[in-house]
């Protein structure tokens, strides 16, 4: 069985807006050439391979997802024509000196500059008065006198009950 499969199947809770994407093509190897001698109608037939020219290079294409290491065949003229398109003394250079962006965004330099956090209020939750007593009296102040009234007369048929038995 070979270590790659072409086709993976899409994991999917809804079933929505699938259409016709039931399987998701995984990346083969990327082929780099610089002068289409057919090449691209010989390659575009197989699974996964992806064809690129090199005067088109592109991260997304070198590195899909972020993930570095995917398998590239380069063509001959291809790695010749690199030195004519990024020459020794014009390579890209960093945007950024630090690369540490947690670092920087934390800095004083930036808090100091920085709007303070919102604190957000949360709404109280609601609570239901059946089962919670004091919001039941902040709603119907008479509640506790009855509920009082009620525990009493309770307490009383109790005592009677209890006097009748003896």
């Amino acid at each position: 069985e070979p270590e790659w499969r072409p086709a993976k199947a899409v994991v999917s809770t809804q079933s929505t807006g699938i259409r016709n994407r039931r399987h998701v093509m995984r990346k083969g190897p990327l082929v780099i050439y610089a002068n289409d001698n057919g090449i691209t109608r010989a390659f575009r037939n197989l699974p996964g391979v992806t064809l690129l020219c090199v005067s088109r290079l592109n991260l997304l294409h070198l590195a899909p997802g972020g993930h570095l290491g995917r398998f590239i065949v380069w063509t001959e003229e291809a790695f010749k024509a690199l030195n004519q398109i990024y020459p020794s003394d014009s390579l890209p250079r960093d945007m950024m000196k630090n690369a540490d962006l947690t670092r920087i965004i934390n800095s004083d330099e930036i808090q100091r500059v920085v709007r303070p956090t919102k604190v957000t209020k949360r709404p109280a939750l609601k609570k239901n008065p059946l089962k919670n007593v004091s919001v039941m009296v902040r709603l119907n102040p008479y509640a506790k006198i009855a509920k009082r009234a009620a525990t009493l007369a309770l307490l009383k048929r109790a005592k009677a009950r209890a006097a009748a038995v003896n």
